[in-house]
């Protein structure tokens, strides 16, 4: 019988935000954990949150129920190749950008479950948009615990295979869509004379903050900016320029752009 509850191969900034959420949430018990890490510091940093540590990938997944694949993809194929024997019959939570359900399924063999999954680096501080494909062969208890894990680093969403790629479009690299933006209005603050800390906090609040109304009251994009547009006032002429700038034709255009790069991958 498996030691513990889930094992991570990788302990990263994302894998390590995952971990630290499902911890500090109370849906993980640090004695139902182990982590391998070819990185020293990741393993020391894993080992001061109180779980277990391991000296290879093999041996976290034979003494695992369920593992999270947490490795870059250019090292996912001989992490796999070393794992597969150990990983027949258990449940492979992937969190490998680019490589879909289908390949990981041909790189691990058919006796492994397997759910692919988009966390994004907001889950760092615990504001992620995590993507869970439906498409999974994980059993509706282990489901349940991977959707319980990452609502403890912010919201989940599950999408069939075929809307991964553009989940990963908009959320996988949203946050540095948001992040350019965020510059730009700054930029624009301190050319109008603003000093730039003030114009970053500004931006930023103003950002997190509109983003928090819209989830909080429920009301439609277009509602609340329709709350803010006075007639002929300074906000509809910032609009104006907005538009003027093809700017949400700009935006539909980076989605697509970022969705059909994902499915090239």
């Amino acid at each position: 019988m498996a030691k513990y509850k889930i094992g991570f191969i990788g302990c990263g900034n994302m894998s390590g935000a995952i971990l630290k959420g499902a911890l500090d949430s109370g849906v993980l018990k640090a004695a139902e954990v182990a982590v391998y890490d070819i990185s020293p510091v990741a393993n020391e940093k894993a080992a001061s949150w109180g779980v277990a540590t391991k000296d290879s990938s093999s041996v976290l997944c034979q003494e695992s129920e369920m593992v999270v694949l947490g490795v870059k993809p250019q090292q996912a194929p001989e992490m796999l190749a070393a794992c597969k024997e150990a990983l027949e019959d258990k449940a492979a939570l992937s969190i490998v950008a680019g490589i879909t359900a289908t390949r990981l399924q041909a790189m691990m063999g058919d006796n492994t479950r397997i759910l692919r999954v988009m966390p994004n680096t907001p889950a760092m501080v615990k504001e992620g948009a995590t993507v869970l494909c439906s498409d999974s062969t994980f059993t509706k208890q282990e489901q349940a615990l991977a959707e319980a894990i990452f609502k403890g680093i912010g919201s989940v969403e599950w999408v069939p295979e075929k809307l991964m790629d553009v989940a990963c479009g908009l959320s996988g690299g949203g946050p540095a869509y948001v992040a350019l933006f965020i510059e730009a209005l700054a930029d624009g603050a301190v050319k109008q004379g603003l000093p730039r800390a003030q114009a970053y906090s500004l931006a930023q609040q103003t950002c997190l903050g509109s983003a928090k109304m819209l989830m909080e009251t429920d009301i439609h994009p277009g509602a609340l900016k329709d709350m803010v547009t006075s007639p002929g006032g300074t906000t509809i002429e910032g609009i104006e320029a907005l538009e003027r700038g093809g700017f949400r034709f700009a935006v539909m255009d980076c989605i697509k752009a970022a969705s059909e790069k994902s499915k090239k991958l």
